[in-house]
Parts: C-alpha cells; structure tokens; sequence
C-alpha cells in the first residue's frame, strides 16, 4: 500500500477562488463570441450562453456568499477570502465581465445590421412604420401587459426571477401627486419584433414608446427597465421530510419567492427609481448593478435562432458506428444491440457519434424485448421532452421489472423529474427519490435478459445523462458492456441504491462517497512512491471542475514532488502552475469551443502500470463526499485506444485551448505559441469519427 499523505501534511498552497474561477470561465466563454472566426449567429449563441450562465452564478452562487455575510460569518475560505472580501471581488469581476458582454452586444448587433437585419430603437423608427408598430402594439401586446401601481393603496408587487420589467415614473396630474408603476415585459411574447423591413425592435422599447396608454389620465415622467435575479437554490431538510416529493414540490414554490440578490437597472434610471426598488426588495445599494445597455442579454439566444443558414455552423449530424449501422435486426425492426454488445464493449462518444442510435436504442429495444426481465437506471437531467422515461414506462406497463432512481434535487430539473416519477409509477415501476443527504449523479443502466437458459446483465455508463438534447450539445463518454464484473458491480450498486444495502467491495467500479475519494488519493500517493524510485509516474484528467481542496494540495504535492500532470479543466480550477516548485511537470489547460466538454476521464500511469477510468465525477467536495458518483473502468484495447485519442487531441488543440498561467490568469494558446500546429479539438474529433465509420464500412463483418 502506497504511503497516503494526510492533506493537512502538505504545505499550504494558494487556492483559486471557485467564485473567481468560474467568471473567468465564462470570459473564455465570452471570447467565442467575440471571435471574428465564429459565425455570426453562434456567436450571438455564445453571448446567450454566458449571459444564462451569469443570471445562474446570481442566483446560486452569489446567493449563497449573501447568505454568509447575513449571517455574520467571517472566516476565510480556502482562498483566503472572507465572505465579505469575496462578495467585492465577485462584484468586480462580474462588472467587467458584463462590460464586456455589453461591447460584444453593440458590435455583434451591428455586424448583424451588415446582414439585412438591424436591431433598433424608436427614436430611429420614420413616423410611418412608428403608426404601423403601434397598430400592432394594441393588437398583440397591449392585451398582455397589466400595469402594477406602487402607492400606499398597492404595495410593492411580487417581481418574479429573471424577468424583464419597466419601472415607470407617473404624475397625477389632479392631485398634484408623483407615483411608480411596474410593467412586466411579457416572456410568453418574443423579444425581437420583426418590423419586416429589414429592421426589428426589442419589445422593451415598444412597450416603453406606448406606456402612456396603460396609465391613461396621468403624465409619464419615465421609465427605466430593470430585472431581479432571486436565490434559486433548493435546502430541503430531509431528516424532517417524511414525503421527499411533496417537501422538493413545495421548495418549487418558494423558489419563486426566493431572497432577492440581484437588481439590474439601466444606467440612465434616476436615484428615486433605485431607492424605490432598493426598498421594495429590502436590499442594501451593494445589489444594485447598473447596465449600460440591454438588459437580460439572454436575448442573444433568441437571435441565434433566427432562419438564417448562412450566419450559422452547419449542424453536425452525429455519425453511427458501422458496428451499430450493419447490426442484425432485432424483432422491433431497429439494431440489434444486444447482439452488438456480446461481440464486445461498444464505446461512443457524443455528440461525435450517434446518441439516438446507442443509448437510445438500447432503451427501445429493452422495452418491447421479450427476453428482458428488468431494467434499472438512474435518472438525473432527463428533460421535460426525453423519450427514454417514456421507453421506460412502455417496459413496465409490458410486466417488465422497472426500477428507476429519479433525482428529485437535480438543479433546475426538479419539475420535469417530478412528472417523469409520477407518470413512472402511474405505469408499474418502482422509483427511488435518491437517497437522504445524498445525490445520485451517476448515470448507469442495468438490464437484466434471459438467454439460453441463463440471465445476462447488459451494462451502460455514461459520463453524461439521458437527455437527448445535451447529447447533441456536450460532449460525453459512453460504454455499453456484459462484463460480468461490471454487471455485479452495477447490480450491488442499485442494490446500495434502493435497498440501503451495506455491499461496497466493488470488484471494478470506483463509487462515491464510500471509495472514490480514498482510491484517487491512493493512485496519487502511488505516483509521489513511484517517482521517489526514479520512475517517471503520469497522471491525466479531463474535468468540468477542480476545486476539492485535498485534490488540489495533493495534485501541487505530487508534481512538485516529480510526477508529470496533465489536465483539462473545463470550468472552475483552484490549482495554479507554479513554475519554481513544478519545474514544468504541471500543464492545465481549458477546452472552449463549439460543443460543451461535459465528459470526464482519468488516466493514470504509474509504475509500468496504466489505468484509464470515465464516469461522472468531477474533482469537488460534493461529487467526492456528498453524491453517489461512479468512475468505470476502460477495459478492452479498442475503448483505452479511443480514450488515450480523446486525451491526445485534446492536449493537441491549438485553436479552442487556454492555458493556464502561473498568475492566474488563462490565455489563449495561439497566443502564446503562434504559428505552431495544431487546430480544433471540435473539427478533429468529427473527422476522426467520419474517418472511422468509413473505414469500419469498407471492412468485411465476420
């Protein structure tokens, strides 16, 4: 057994704020969009992107260091920050990171005008179209609008989260009297108005050029667009929920009465209008964010959407794997991935290649095998549109054994989690809520069929969920197998899951929270061993996140103590290369580009020995101590082929690769290395599976 160092033995590295961290991935983010390379329209969708993400980082993140500072707390964190020291340092990041979407918002939409469509204001609007603009306004809008008014006979309306609102300025002009009104912009309405010359105009603007007709008898002093952003986290105490569905249904319904944490306002709005807002929703000036321009910049994914090919990527279709393509049929007519999955594990990787024809498929075809006995899968973000639940359902209402753990705590899936379990029950199958203090993350499926006489175990482990729509946007690892060490693993698995059981000698799997923390730290610890020797110990990982604080001093021990690291961290990084006490062994670096890098591998190297696991987890407390996560092991020749390829174009990738600096700070790595070879991860990773399937066509099946 390797020598395991206890965390509090390391010496105490600098930590990068995760707060921090992830701003600045959203400013890599930011750079797509701001990239002349890009097509207009998916540049617009990269702003979208990154504005969702922010009102996100408001409402989980930010909300809970307010939360902290309300209630005294003044201990430093990890960074070494204070609550209160980290909350001002989020605000100025942020500032400059909505700056700079700004810019990106003005020069996107004027290049946009360069194509035949210009965003405009009302003041730019001839008289003509201006009658034409308000024909339509009392046609189609002034029927939804409902005027609010803020006075000592109406108290301060509820304001929902996220939406898009005109606080406006009145004066009655028989009492001599000031009073404020709330507007709410309409969501169900689009925001881009198509003027139909070539011209369009955010409804905001519309709304606000004919306000005076909601208030009708009193003069219009002004109005000033804002926003709010509430605390969307969910805290159900599940020690004290006898029914954990009912307790998830009603922290839904508060969730919409949330903790304001945010108010947006437009630059131009005057003092009076913020200290109204400020005492509306009983917030100190610090959660006032002024905009100097259009608010709610979520906007940008709607103009992505817009019918104009030409602006955009020519959507990828996913390619299917010869080996799926030239399978046998089964009885429904489909491939048969039964028989697929005997000949030998099956490794895919989305969107690259096809997730309806794998995934998918396996769903469909378990549901209306007669062989099938039972199917037990884990259900974490499924979407509200997902076919597989529906396979699912059609299983058990067809007498099949179905067991299915629904994660009603998947962040902002809750709703669509809570009609997928009750239309799965409704039907026969057995669901699970998760377990007490625990999420399930991990995506695994076990189906159980009988053939020849004996029961064989059909396993699925994904680094991603079973959502159709994800698997065309993010990138995700996928193995289908009949390991027979697998499928017990998996089986013991479900059982731990939905029976409690004690069982953790998994043979295979690496399962969190009882053994994945334990068995990472051993492999380090291992590679510190191996490298004392004079080996030359290697250790990679592919990553949405590093910001375990034992992980990050382990990893800085490690290398500093002579093993070769190399990781690609999506997102949130809290270790830094350090080039005195690293020697250069350390490389991070970070993936943006066309699809979202979701999926996570773990290669280790020690000792003339090589491991390679995929799975669910990224390195963070929660995925570590407080989520059932797996790690798979990649077992045949062809899947650790495919896995060592995923890692080396990736390290390869000239054109969508930052790197990380010894400040902190990431640039771009065609910054730092012009001229070298070397392109995009995206556009290799898609020849590379057109390549494949061609060349498995042109092969002779046996």
């Amino acid at each position: 057994m390797p020598n395991v160092p206890e965390a509090s033995e390391l010496p105490l590295r600098h930590v990068v704020s995760r707060e921090l961290s992830a701003l600045a991935f959203n400013a890599r983010v930011l750079h797509e969009a701001q990239d002349a390379r890009n097509p207009l329209l998916d540049r617009f969708k990269f702003l979208g992107i990154v504005a969702s993400n922010i009102d996100e980082f408001f409402g989980v993140r930010v909300s809970a260091i307010r939360e902290q500072i309300d209630a005294g707390v003044q201990s430093a964190g990890a960074d070494g920050r204070t609550p209160t020291e980290q909350m001002e340092a989020i605000q100025a990041s942020a500032a400059l990171l909505m700056h700079a979407a700004q810019t990106t918002w003005a020069d996107l939409t004027a290049e946009l005008g360069s194509h035949g469509l210009s965003i405009v204001g009302w003041e730019q609007i001839d008289p003509t179209t201006q009658a034409q603009l308000s024909t339509r306004f009392r046609q189609e809008i002034f029927p939804v609008l409902t005027p609010l008014a803020i006075d000592p006979g109406h108290p301060f309306p509820y304001v929902s989260s996220l939406s898009l609102s005109l606080a406006v300025q009145l004066l009655d002009p028989e009492r001599g009297e000031r009073f404020f009104a709330r507007v709410k912009v309409p969501q169900i309405l689009a925001r881009v108005v198509q003027i139909g010359d070539g011209r369009a105009i955010l409804l905001e603007d519309l709304i606000r050029a004919h306000v005076d007709q909601l208030f009708v008898g009193h003069e219009l002093i002004g109005a000033h667009a804002f926003r709010i952003t509430r605390d969307a986290d969910i805290e159900v105490e599940e020690g004290e929920a006898d029914d954990l569905l009912a307790a998830i249904e009603e922290e839904l319904r508060q969730r919409r009465f949330g903790k304001v944490v945010r108010v947006e306002i437009e630059s131009t709005a005057p003092q009076e209008v913020r200290e109204l807002l400020l005492a509306g929703f009983e917030l100190r000036s610090d959660a006032l964010s002024d905009v100097d321009g259009v608010l709610d910049l979520t906007v940008s994914g709607e103009i992505a959407g817009l019918p104009k090919l030409e602006l955009r990527s020519a959507a990828w279709q996913p390619v299917i794997p010869q080996r799926i393509a030239t399978a046998p049929r089964a009885s429904n007519g489909g491939a048969d991935l039964f028989q697929v999955i005997r000949e030998g594990d099956l490794f895919m990787h989305y969107p690259y290649e096809s997730f309806d024809a794998s995934a998918e498929r396996l769903f469909q075809q378990a549901a209306t095998d007669p062989d099938v006995l039972s199917i037990r899968s884990t259900l974490y973000r499924t979407g509200a549109n997902s076919t597989i639940p529906g396979h699912l359902i059609q299983a058990a209402r067809t007498g099949k054994e179905v067991v299915v753990l629904v994660e009603l705590k998947a962040r902002f899936d809750e709703a669509a989690n809570i009609e997928w379990a009750r239309r799965l029950e409704e039907a026969g199958a057995h669901v699970i809520y998760g377990m007490s203090g625990l999420k399930t993350h991990c995506k695994a499926t076990l189906i159980a069929r009988r053939e020849a006489g004996e029961i064989r175990r059909y396993v699925h482990l994904s680094t991603g969920n079973y959502n159709p729509r994800t698997a065309r946007l993010y990138t995700d690892l996928s193995l289908f197998t009949v390991d027979p060490a697998l499928g017990a693993d998996l089986s013991a698995l479900f059982n731990y899951l939905t029976g409690l059981s004690k069982h953790a000698d998994y043979q295979r799997l690496l399962v969190a929270p009882t053994r994945l923390r334990g068995a990472i730290r051993e492999r380090i610890a291992a590679a510190v061993d191996d490298a004392a020797r004079g080996g030359r110990p290697y250790i990679a990982a592919k990553v949405n996140a590093l910001v375990d604080t034992e992980m990050i001093r382990l990893l800085d021990d490690a290398c500093a103590r002579g093993v070769r690291i190399d990781l690609v961290v999506r997102g949130m990084c809290g270790l830094i290369p350090d080039p005195a006490r690293h020697e250069g062994r350390l490389h991070i670096r970070s993936v943006i580009g066309e699809f979202l890098e979701h999926s996570r591998l773990y290669h280790f190297d020690i000792a003339g020995k090589a491991e390679w696991y995929a799975g669910s987890a990224d390195l963070m407390d929660r995925n570590l101590d407080r989520r059932v996560e797996v790690l798979f092991p990649l077992l045949e020749p062809t899947s650790i082929a495919r896995s060592a390829e995923v890692l080396r174009v990736l390290l390869a990738d000239q054109r969508n690769s930052w790197i990380l600096q010894p400040d902190g700070a990431w640039l771009r790595r065609e910054d730092l290395e012009p001229g070298a070879k070397g392109g995009s991860s995206f556009a290799e990773f898609k020849r590379l599976a057109i390549e494949s399937a061609a060349a498995s066509s042109a092969e002779p099946r046996a």
